[in-house]
């Protein structure tokens, strides 16, 4: 047999014995732990990419590339005097043979220089093949040389409908989408969502969205509430993410139900305290603008006095909580202290007085406490509880704007003010000295207290952007630490490191001060809220009345009452207003040439801000 006439096919099967390594080969020298771990791979998988040759005269092959599966192929012969008759395949391989020298070289020197590993489809088939012949994880990793969290990760896509495998061995998935679809059990739904996300630009959270529309992270707070246990002796389901590594609780309703009964019962208990009233709210959060919404007065415990040898043993207890070398028992003396000081609701307060009862988002359960209702007033005042109120309501208009929406209006003006506040950040320093140096009361320039300054709305980031400085990175849990040894390393990252978290962190609890020293600030600053704040039908135009609205459209486009553009508009359902608004502000260029949307309309747009809304 000659290269020049008895080779006529491309590839052929040679038994080992005639095939030797090339002197063309680069792989020349092996480390011995690599052909046993790759002999193990063949053994148990095959071989899956075959070797490459040239022909000599004495019709012998050499290996010009796969020098290491030439050799894994000759220790498995030493090991398994039989292979032939075993495993036949592996005796006889099948080589690809090159047409010339110059062919064989270009591959020998190809092969190892674009190298590319195993496509992930074909890896996940192979790890699904070796596990159903019974081989366990530990003998895939090794085989593969790859480790067992590797392994158990393929095999979690190896049970993956045939169709997904197939999407991803195309291209039409990618690796990342491929691992959303093991959350799902409903093949039906599995294969519905590939065919509309093949191809396009979904995300992992889309995908698992539309596999599971309704399912709750076990970080959701009703879940951290309820806990687990209780959501699974009610019958609820747990699905789960291997790859996110997150807990998935299939079924709403029943952790709903079972928040809610768990609920009821707290609320009962402290109906037993005494109080008027009692009621609880599904919702995660109550402030001041709940109070003012429902008409509620709201009453203050009364403070509790320490004797003097109270006092004494207050300040000792005080110190070892600085020096951190209170005991329990002393931390719990500690607490009963604090506990006096802080006072307590009276009995004839709680008569006239309720509570609201929530969780809130970290899935704690809070208190609204010392509530009067408009009906209990006069009694309250009547037996002294509640002082008369000084102060009218006067003769100003409604406004059309919700305390709630108006909170949320000032968190983004606050957000607004710390975003400028960064680029002057001298400024922040020499405020933060003239703050820690002067007693300022309650007209700090920053929140430099147990109090937060808001800045993130509740309709999230909705039109709403900050530099990322004010929203990533929150200061880091030291609990159990050596705070020592992380200062050091800390001053040890340089004083531009120290300089930019101080900005930083000034910048976050920023808030002002008085009128004078704000306007003082804003005038160095020269913050613009619409730089980060953008009005749209989720942040705003939704959640004021179509009248505004309609107000707004007209005063907008500079049109009259009864011009066609406002009475169509007029005639329009709040939530297609909203709309509008929200294309309008958002630049729609199809909208706006309809409209007619002249250049100084189009800059009264990018700078309008709701009343009251600096």
């Amino acid at each position: 047999m000659t290269n020049q006439s008895k080779i006529t096919a491309d590839e052929a099967r040679f038994p080992l014995a005639m095939l030797s390594l090339s002197a063309m080969n680069p792989r020349q020298n092996v480390p011995t732990s690599e052909v046993e771990e790759l002999a193990e791979s063949i053994w148990t998988a095959g071989l899956i990419q075959n070797l490459a040759g040239f022909i000599r005269e004495n019709d012998k092959c050499e290996i010009v590339a796969g020098g290491r599966r030439l050799r894994a192929l000759q220790l498995l012969a030493e090991r398994h005097p039989n292979l032939a008759q075993e495993r036949p395949e592996l005796a006889n391989p099948p080589v690809r043979i090159a047409p010339d020298e110059t062919t064989a070289q270009a591959w020998a020197v190809a092969e190892n220089a674009a190298r590319r590993d195993l496509h992930p489809a074909d890896e996940i088939r192979a790890y699904g093949k070796m596990e159903r012949s019974g081989s366990t994880p530990a003998v895939i990793a090794r085989a593969f040389a790859v480790t067992e969290k590797s392994v158990y990760r393929r095999l979690a896509l190896a049970g993956l409908p045939e169709a997904v495998i197939d999407a991803l061995a195309a291209n039409e998935i990618n690796l990342s989408a491929a691992a959303c679809f093991t959350i799902s059990a409903d093949e039906a739904r599995t294969l519905e969502v590939l065919e509309q996300c093949k191809g396009g630009n979904w995300s992992d959270y889309q995908i698992k969205k539309a596999l599971k529309p309704d399912a709750v992270k076990d970080t959701d707070r009703r879940a951290k509430f309820v806990g687990i246990e209780a959501y699974q002796a009610a019958g609820g389901r747990i699905g789960g993410d291997l790859f996110s590594e997150e807990t998935l609780l299939d079924d709403p309703d029943i952790l709903a139900t079972v928040f809610l009964e768990r609920l009821e019962e707290l609320t009962d208990m402290h109906k037993r305290d005494g109080w008027k009233w009692v009621e609880m709210t599904q919702d995660d959060y109550i402030g001041y603008w709940f109070v003012e919404e429902h008409g509620f007065e709201r009453i203050y415990k009364e403070e509790g006095a320490l004797s003097a040898e109270q006092s004494e043993r207050f300040d000792e207890l005080a110190e070892l909580a600085e020096a951190e070398v209170l005991d329990e028992a002393g931390q719990a003396e500690f607490a009963a202290l604090n506990a006096i000081m802080e006072g307590d609701f009276t009995e004839a307060q709680k008569a006239h007085a309720g509570l609201y009862l929530y969780v809130d988002r970290d899935g704690e359960v809070q208190t609204y406490e010392g509530l009067i209702r408009k009906a209990d007033k006069a009694e309250a005042i009547a037996a002294g509880v509640l002082a008369k109120s000084q102060h009218s309501a006067g003769d100003a208009p409604k406004s059309q704007i919700s305390q709630k929406l108006r909170d949320d209006l000032n968190r983004v003006s606050k957000g607004a003010r710390q975003h400028a506040a960064l680029s002057n950040p001298d400024l922040l320093i020499d405020l933060l000295a003239y703050q820690l140096s002067h007693n300022l009361y309650w007209s700090k320039p920053f929140g430099l207290s147990t109090e937060d300054v808001p800045n993130w709305p509740t309709t999230e980031a909705e039109g709403y952007a900050l530099d990322e400085r004010l929203t990533e990175n929150p200061p880091r849990d030291m609990y159990g630490k050596d705070l020592a040894k992380s200062f050091r390393a800390f001053r040890q990252k340089g004083a531009d490191h120290i300089r930019g978290e101080l900005v930083r962190f000034l910048a976050a609890h920023l808030r002002g001060g008085d009128e004078k020293l704000a306007a003082l600030i804003e005038k160095e600053t020269q913050p613009n809220t619409r730089d980060n704040w953008t009005p749209t039908a989720t942040n705003f135009f939704g959640r004021v009345g179509g009248p505004y609205m309609s107000d707004l459209w007209r005063d907008l486009l500079d049109l009259s009452d009864d011009h066609p553009t406002a009475t169509t508009f007029d005639k329009l359902k709040k939530g297609e207003k909203a709309a509008k608004l929200d294309a309008l502000f958002r630049g729609d260029h199809d909208l706006r040439t309809a409209l007619g949307v002249t250049e100084e309309q189009a800059a009264k747009i990018a700078a309008w801000l709701p009343e009251g809304m600096e």
